[in-house]
């Protein structure tokens, strides 16, 4: 039987991807704290905060497929140190944030990675963490680049927040689509893809993405899925959400998704290498359906760590007159 060891495992990508393994046979242990949730049913947990020494004392034996998912150095090296020599295969889940430009659509995985200087910085960790594990582990490491991840239990709300904002109805505010684009991996898709490729033992780098999409494009199907009309959206220049302290693509009172026009080519990456390497990515309908089924059961009224509170919206829909 496949032995498989997920650095996590208990949170919304990990559980996916242990979930994954465990459908497929192989025997799952998810090595995290445990603080928020259990392994998924089938896969035994063994509890310890990665950041103490002896994190990985109660780990038995080899494991057929390692999987890592954090870009924390305290985590990503003693890690490696432990358990780089007892892994038949290795895949670290990294990020296209690591890529040095983003005005260069249609780029793929040999364009410039930025320089890690500041580990502090997403891009910056998850650069070094690809340094470190190919110095560790070579020719058995497979690296998975997934631009956004979206879909059912997205705790980052960036997709999400789209499904709950046109479910609720009434005029929304939005950016000027004209220009721009959007371009997601639905987490199960993402999922299968890690399970499928650690299960041949797949190495080298992969940009795991969806097809681009104008972003107009985009919002006909979000609306068209949430029972929305277009017409109520209100598209708004980019000076006039900035000077109204409206923030780009995630985190409060953000409009997710939007992104200078110049940085376009965050959304426009290739992903040739990983369909020709069997990547399967679902249509966006579905996506949006499954988005929307799950922002509907969680509450579209709640809070949310990114997007516009209902009350930021209309003062600034006041403002604009």
């Amino acid at each position: 039987m496949t032995r498989v060891l997920i650095l996590g495992g208990t949170g919304w990508l990990g559980a996916e991807i242990a979930r994954g393994w465990v459908s497929a046979g192989a025997d799952v242990t998810c090595l995290a704290r445990g603080t928020s949730a259990d392994a998924p049913a089938g896969a035994r947990l063994v509890r310890a905060d990665r950041r103490e020494p002896g994190a990985y004392d109660a780990l038995d034996g080899g494991w057929d497929e390692v999987v890592e998912l954090s870009y924390e150095p305290k985590l990503v090296e003693p890690a490696l140190r432990a358990l780089a020599d007892q892994a038949r295969h290795w895949t670290l889940v990294s990020t296209v944030s690591v890529y040095a430009r983003n005005d260069e659509p249609d780029a793929d995985e040999s364009a410039e990675l930025v320089e890690p200087a500041d580990l502090a910085q997403y891009p910056d960790a998850k650069a070094a963490a690809e340094r470190a594990t190919a110095s560790w582990v070579g020719e058995r490491l497979l690296i998975a680049r997934p631009g956004l991840i979206v879909g059912p239990g997205d705790p980052s709300d960036r997709f999400g927040y789209w499904m709950a904002r046109l479910a609720r109805g009434g005029k929304a505010l939005a950016p000027i689509a004209v220009g721009r684009y959007v371009q997601v991996i639905d987490v199960g898709d993402l999922a299968s893809w890690v399970v499928e490729a650690g299960g041949r033992r797949l190495a080298g780098v992969f940009d795991v993405v969806g097809e681009s999409m104008p972003m107009e494009e985009f919002f006909r199907a979000a609306c068209d899925t949430a029972g929305f009309d277009p017409q109520d959206l209100v598209h708004v220049a980019d000076e006039d959400l900035l000077a109204r302290n409206v923030r780009y693509w995630a985190g409060p009172r953000s409009l997710p998704l939007w992104i200078p026009v110049e940085d376009t080519g965050f959304a426009r990456r290739r992903g040739a290498a990983f369909r020709s390497a069997g990547g399967v990515v679902r249509p966006l309908t579905e996506t949006l359906r499954r988005t929307l089924a799950d922002e509907v059961a969680r509450g579209v009224d709640r809070g949310r760590r990114s997007g516009l509170t209902a009350a930021e919206e209309v003062d600034i829909l006041d403002s604009l007159g």
